[in-house]
């Protein structure tokens, strides 16, 4: 069963739920954050994104059967 979190987006934004075991997947631009969306670790149950994130991974997050997801608000 999958059980990793990951936190997927910018580093500023995210920085604080590494304190709490989210393994943190940094990424500043669209292209980075699609990158690391299609090479999540095949154990990750839970991916929370920034809002910019979600918008850059918005059209692959929808076709694709994958983790829950969870988008920081704006």
């Amino acid at each position: 069963m999958p059980s990793a979190v990951v936190a997927l987006g910018e580093a500023s934004t995210l920085a604080g739920f590494a304190l709490a075991g989210v393994r943190v997947l940094s990424a500043e631009d669209p292209a980075e954050v699609r990158r690391l969306w299609s090479g999540l670790p095949p154990d990750t149950g839970l991916v929370i994104l920034t809002s910019r994130a979600a918008d850059a991974v918005a059209g692959v997050r929808e076709a694709a059967a994958g983790p829950l997801v969870a988008v920081l608000p704006r």
